[in-house]
């Protein structure tokens, strides 16, 4: 979740909005919850009741002509190819509009009875979990890999040229392999102290170990838990593939604080990356 935007209009516009879809799609709100908001007031969600009982809308917005495929159909998409063992709210119904400016679609989902483990993507103090937990998130993480999509979270002619960039040094950017990914494994889209994986929408390829080495570069400012999840998917992070996706993720992260965002995981981003290039034979010779 995000804050509320600064910007007046975004906050009005993003709530008509929501009253539309709660129209078209038969419910009201919850009125003893809260909002919840996404990346710059890109989306906004609410609990509802539905007739069949609570659940969940989300909608999401981009303005006419700037639909990205991947992302506007990312939720649909895992409705209809991520295998039902998967814990995630189910998508029920959706609804598309539009005006002048924006398109619109309304996502209705079922509600589930478990909260986000950390408000925002990362988390300032260890999250009580039970091992129970962490066996689901290994198994529900092997078993995305295994989903057939044609679907790409991250574009190698993005890793092409940000890579070198951010990282300082000539590396490899081709990763070893790809494997399917939920694509924004962070802890505000985890639950617990049961599993559910919320915010499929840009769920793809990746690098193999992507999901897991972003759980852990947003795991960085606690220590205690970063060591955690290199101990419980060593078998991931300890390989050429599991160190790439890393760089990778890092480079992401870091790409993204030119926007403002992730500032506060910068320097530790940096740490990290210097460890692990110092550690793994990650460079490619330069040539005179």
């Amino acid at each position: 979740m995000w804050p509320q935007p600064d910007d007046p209009v975004v906050v009005q516009r993003m709530r008509h909005a929501h009253r539309q879809a709660r129209t078209a799609l038969g419910v009201t709100p919850d009125h003893n919850t809260q909002e919840a908001w996404g990346w710059r007031g890109r989306t906004l969600s609410h609990p509802v009741v539905a007739p069949d009982g609570l659940a969940w809308l989300r909608v999401v917005c981009a303005p006419i002509g700037q639909i990205v495929a991947t992302f506007w159909d990312g939720s649909l998409a895992a409705e209809q190819s991520i295998p039902d063992s998967i814990p995630r709210p189910r998508l029920r119904s959706w609804h598309d509009w539009g005006d002048e400016m924006w398109e619109y679609r309304g996502e209705l989902y079922d509600r589930v009875p478990y909260c986000p483990i950390a408000v925002g993507a990362s988390v300032e103090a260890m999250p009580d979990l039970p091992s129970s937990w962490w066996t689901a998130l290994h198994i529900a993480l092997d078993d995305i890999a295994t989903v057939p999509t044609r679907r790409v979270t991250i574009e190698q002619a993005f890793l092409n040229l940000t890579i070198p960039r951010f990282l300082g040094a000539s590396i490899d950017t081709a990763a070893p392999s790809w494997s399917t990914a939920h694509g924004d494994l962070h802890w505000a889209n985890l639950c617990g102290p049961i599993l559910h994986m919320f915010d499929w929408e840009g769920w793809g390829l990746a690098p193999t170990g992507y999901d897991v080495a972003m759980l852990h570069s947003y795991s960085l400012l606690v220590p205690a838990l970063a060591a955690r999840i290199r101990t419980e998917f060593a078998d991931v992070l300890d390989t050429a593939a599991g160190r790439h996706a890393e760089l990778v993720v890092i480079t992401e992260l870091l790409h993204s604080t030119t926007r403002g965002d992730n500032l506060h995981l910068a320097d530790a981003l940096r740490h990290r990356a210097s460890d692990i290039m110092s550690r793994a034979q990650v460079y490619i010779p330069c040539e005179d």
